[in-house]
């Protein structure tokens, strides 16, 4: 019961499914609820997944219309609640400050020019990318699709559990104070249930899968090494521009995946 406590506060926070109950904040709860990031990011995928299939194959739309639904999909779902961290990061990125200084425009409620060309960069590349996926859509490209949320779920779960707090206050400060050792054991879970059901569909799905894996591993790696030099750690924008961040470089390895190995 905790574990579907934990998913319902999850959408309750990250999306905007329609859970009006109100929900107990206990630390048990918000523990079930960081073990639970992936399989949020599953559901997302699932339904990006398939909306691509029922546009593809049910409607006449363009191929340029389908993209256009699925991009927009990719923010309504959260409501836009990462490209909020994003923007904000952003514009403590590129201030070129001293990481207070970052921190204290991650505050500010105003938005600067450098979050405003930031966020239009990010949205534009994921459309271009999002579009030519769809111009060469393939039986593997809706389990990739599925899969891309799933990691990059994972990847926010593993800089919340694994990365020092910036402030001792706000979103990750809250969510960081019901880590358990039990929290990340059970993303690889997760991982391996991934790879046997890719195994079971098509073996190259396996490999195909398994270079996303590695894509976000990658992007994991250098995070690690960056958060704390420009942001002194995490906070719940640094990790909203990280969930960002990591979809955008998925939706380019998988663009990439669409010419090289998928053709």
């Amino acid at each position: 019961m905790s574990g579907v406590i934990g998913f319902l506060i999850n959408l309750q926070f990250f999306t905007v499914f329609p859970i009006k109950k109100q929900l107990p904040m206990e630390k048990k709860y918000i523990h079930r609820a960081i073990q639970t990031f992936p399989l949020v990011g599953l559901l997302l995928g699932l339904i990006l997944g398939g909306v691509l299939y029922a546009l593809v194959e049910w409607t006449p739309l363009s191929s340029l219309s389908i993209a256009f639904f699925l991009w927009f999909l990719t923010m309504a779902l959260t409501g836009g609640l990462h490209l909020d961290g994003w923007i904000d990061a952003s514009d403590a990125f590129f201030s070129y400050q001293d990481k207070e200084r970052r921190l204290e425009i991650m505050k500010d409620s105003r938005t600067g020019a450098f979050g405003v060309i930031s966020v239009i960069v990010l949205l534009a590349a994921r459309f271009l990318f999002i579009y030519e996926i769809v111009e060469r859509v393939n039986e593997w490209t809706y389990f990739l699709i599925i899969a891309l949320p799933l990691l990059s779920k994972c990847v926010m779960g593993y800089l919340l559990i694994r990365m020092p707090l910036a402030k001792k206050e706000g979103l990750g400060a809250f969510f960081q104070s019901a880590v358990m050792k039990s929290s990340l054991p059970i993303y690889w879970l997760y991982l391996l249930v991934s790879l046997a059901s890719a195994w079971i569909i098509d073996f190259k799905l396996v490999t195909l899968f398994f270079i996303m894996c590695l894509a976000a591993v990658f992007f994991l790696v250098y995070m690690k090494r960056k958060i704390v030099s420009w942001f002194g750690g995490i906070t719940g924008d640094v990790l909203g521009a990280s969930v960002e961040g990591v979809e955008l470089w998925l939706w380019l390895i998988l663009w990439l995946l669409h010419y090289f190995a998928m053709g």
